[in-house]
């Protein structure tokens, strides 16, 4: 998805950040409980120290929903959750993202166009009826928009498994006897496949649907018998962790704790000791006893800030090379005082809208995600 960021003004790229600080504060004061900033867990210190909510991306959209009285909705995260809290919030609400840059490379990686010619093909290659797209939060909104409209849902890394069940267990609304079920499952093909193994399913019920090639580069044979087309994205930090990463850290840490991402691969999550969702791991973490040295799978800001607030443990990345999200790393403090001053001053930059249809679409998929859960 194409997005352009404008250079900031040299005001804010050269101030120290003290001086950022100083603006941020000033405006924070000035716009009052019209202004509500929202920090996901994954973003730098110099931005959540700001946050008046910090969470996952579809929790931090409900929080904005729920403070009807902020006209401006400063979304510290990435473009899809953005587009989410837009979809939640009211007409008078403005969603605001500090840089339009801060977009999400897995959800880029399934786009409405090559998920409606991934569609085409299993209409003219097998019984449609049959097939449930379930679109993880991680998407665009029109991706949620898409299952909205042809019978699906939305789920997160938390009700990845209830989505699913129910997805597999639709029965004979949609035509046929339960157990003929199919799910088109994108964009993250790991936390299909992680899911789809707590279900009792094998590697042989699955299939990897790759855009780029002709039929997915799959068979008609494949399209007709696989329970879960998986499609061929990931997220660039979580496919990062590897086996020996575990291994090491077992090695280094006898008796320590593993805890990872449900998107992270297969062979790692096998490995793991806890597997969950970013809330998921803040709470094992919590939970772990004074004195344990825990490993997590997941974005390195989250893991510092773990280790941080929990000095009674020590939280370590197991990803040597600590890789943060680049594209959550784009919002800093100078991009965040920016949009703060403009608004002090009467200007909405970077607003983030999604289209009528799209965004009633989109909540068909999130309302029925709801009442799924």
């Amino acid at each position: 998805m194409l997005r352009l960021q404008l250079p900031l003004p040299e005001r804010y790229t050269s101030a120290s950040p003290e001086e950022l600080a100083d603006r941020i504060a000033a405006a924070k004061t000035v716009l009052g409980d019209r202004l509500f900033i929202l920090g996901h867990h994954y973003q730098r210190d110099e931005v959540m120290r700001w946050a008046d909510a910090r969470g996952d991306s579809f929790r931090l959209s409900v929080l904005a929903k729920e403070h009807p009285q902020a006209e401006y909705i400063v979304f510290c995260g990435v473009h899809f959750m953005a587009e989410s809290a837009d979809i939640l919030t009211g007409d008078h609400q403005k969603v605001i993202l500090p840089d339009l840059n801060a977009g999400c490379s897995m959800a880029d990686m399934a786009d409405l166009d090559s998920v409606e010619e991934a569609w085409q093909v299993l209409e003219q290659t097998t019984d449609v009826s049959g097939v449930v797209p379930i679109t993880y939060m991680n998407s665009s909104a029109a991706l949620k928009a898409f299952v909205g409209e042809h019978g699906g849902a939305v789920c997160t890394s938390t009700n990845a498994r209830a989505i699913l069940q129910w997805a597999l267990d639709l029965g004979d609304w949609r035509g046929k006897g339960a157990g003929g079920r199919q799910v088109l499952f994108f964009p993250d093909q790991h936390l299909g496949r992680n899911t789809g193994y707590q279900l009792g399913y094998s590697e042989t019920d699955m299939r990897v649907w790759n855009p780029h090639l002709e039929m997915g580069g799959l068979t008609e044979a494949d399209l007709k018998d696989a329970t879960f087309l998986l499609w061929k994205g990931h997220c660039s930090v979580h496919q990062r962790f590897r086996p020996e990463h575990v291994e090491q850290f077992r090695a280094e840490h006898p008796g320590g704790i593993v805890v990872v991402h449900p998107e992270c691969a297969h062979e790692v999550v096998e490995l793991a000791d806890q597997v969950g969702s970013t809330d998921y791991i803040i709470k094992a973490v919590a939970a772990a006893p004074a004195g344990s040295v825990i490993g997590v799978g997941t974005e390195i800001h989250l893991v510092q800030r773990l280790n941080d607030e929990t000095p009674d443990k020590t939280v370590l990345s197991l990803d040597p090379l600590i890789c943060p999200c680049s594209t959550m790393f784009r919002i800093d403090a100078a991009h965040l005082a920016w949009v703060l001053d403009n608004l002090v001053e009467g200007r909405v930059v970077n607003q983030i809208t999604v289209d009528e249809r799209t965004s009633e679409w989109a909540k068909v998929a999130l309302d029925r995600m709801l009442a799924i859960t």
